[in-house]
């Protein structure tokens, strides 16, 4: 049972499969005569395709349990996808699963432990996982295309992949 390593998320270690939003390292300044920080450009959304429009949508995910079975992988081939947590508990996590844009290859299969302050955009035509809540039910925003036009395709895996409690462990004792 192949299992799949998890990092930590940072901007540089996600560059080939989208954004991170978070705020620190981000360019911003103050507007509204100072009584405002504004955290500019964070992501670019995405949107290719006739008649398509960026939605913004609150995804409820439910938690899930570990060993974590992956047998599917989805990609949206027409835009971008961004998941922004609605948590202000700073110890909420979550995880994102991700390949590179083209034909699916499991070896390059990436998983990220992902903070309650950190989003993710995935760029177009990125495979990722559905959305992997941990510990309790979390609410997302979802900023992605919404129109006319097949914008998700999902692919069953040949193998079954497995995400492990003490994978997360791994994760924050060799990257923190």
């Amino acid at each position: 049972m192949p299992a799949i390593s998890i990092n930590k998320l940072s901007r540089e270690a996600f560059a080939p499969f989208g954004e991170v939003i978070m705020l620190e390292g981000a360019r911003h300044y103050p507007i509204n005569q100072g009584t405002t920080e504004r955290f500019h450009a964070l992501a670019t959304a995405q949107n290719e395709g006739q008649n398509g429009q960026v939605a913004i949508s609150l995804f409820r995910a439910q938690p899930r349990t570990f060993p974590f079975k992956v047998s599917i992988m989805e990609r949206h081939p027409l835009g971008s996808q961004a998941f922004v947590p609605m948590s202000h508990d700073l110890n909420d996590e979550y995880l994102v699963l991700v390949a590179p844009p083209g034909e699916f290859d499991s070896e390059k299969m990436r998983a990220f432990l992902c903070k309650g302050f950190q989003g993710v955009n995935y760029a177009k035509g990125v495979w990722h996982h559905p959305l992997i809540a941990l510990d309790k039910v979390s609410d997302f925003i979802v900023v992605d295309r919404i129109g006319e036009g097949n914008n998700c395709d999902e692919i069953q895996l040949d193998t079954d992949y497995w995400l492990t409690e003490e994978s997360i462990a791994t994760a924050w004792a060799f990257h923190i």
